[in-house]
């Protein structure tokens, strides 16, 4: 574990609430000097406690009108094979493997739900190892 301090986590929740912030106004906000936040961002990037400066996506402006949050179950020798092979499918958003109802859950977005049928029938279904594919349709995300 990565030891971070009341001033690293100040930090971090400013850049989760907006990753453009310049390290000027959060030098303000802080009272700090602008080359101290410098240092601090590049110390955290450097533990890999920041692993990368991404923005959020609002699915439906690009033509993403299903999200799905599927369990996938899989026989127990080939889970680490078939999650990586779920890995490589672009519609796939987010892999984890975990506990209680399914082996492995998968985040997919698709333009409809025709082509998420066709995903998983197509795709995912033919992955060695997979015995069962539960799909749960998102209707609305209320929190990211």
């Amino acid at each position: 574990m990565v030891e971070v301090d009341a001033l690293d986590l100040k930090i971090l929740k400013m850049l989760q609430e907006e990753g453009r912030i310049p390290f000027t106004e959060m030098a303000g906000k802080l009272r700090l000097s602008e080359s101290t936040i410098r240092k601090r961002v590049q110390s955290l990037q450097k533990k890999e406690v920041i692993k990368k400066f991404t923005v959020e996506i609002d699915p439906s402006k690009i033509g993403i009108r299903t999200i799905a949050i599927v369990g996938v179950d899989v026989d127990p020798t080939e889970l680490l094979e078939a999650a990586q092979k779920l890995c490589e499918i672009k519609e796939v958003r987010s892999v984890a493997t975990s506990t209680g109802d399914h082996m492995i859950m998968i985040e997919i977005w698709t333009k409809d739900g025709r082509e998420l049928t066709k995903l998983i029938s197509e795709k995912i279904g033919k992955i060695d190892g997979v015995k069962k594919i539960c799909p749960a349709i998102i209707l609305e995300k209320l929190k990211s």
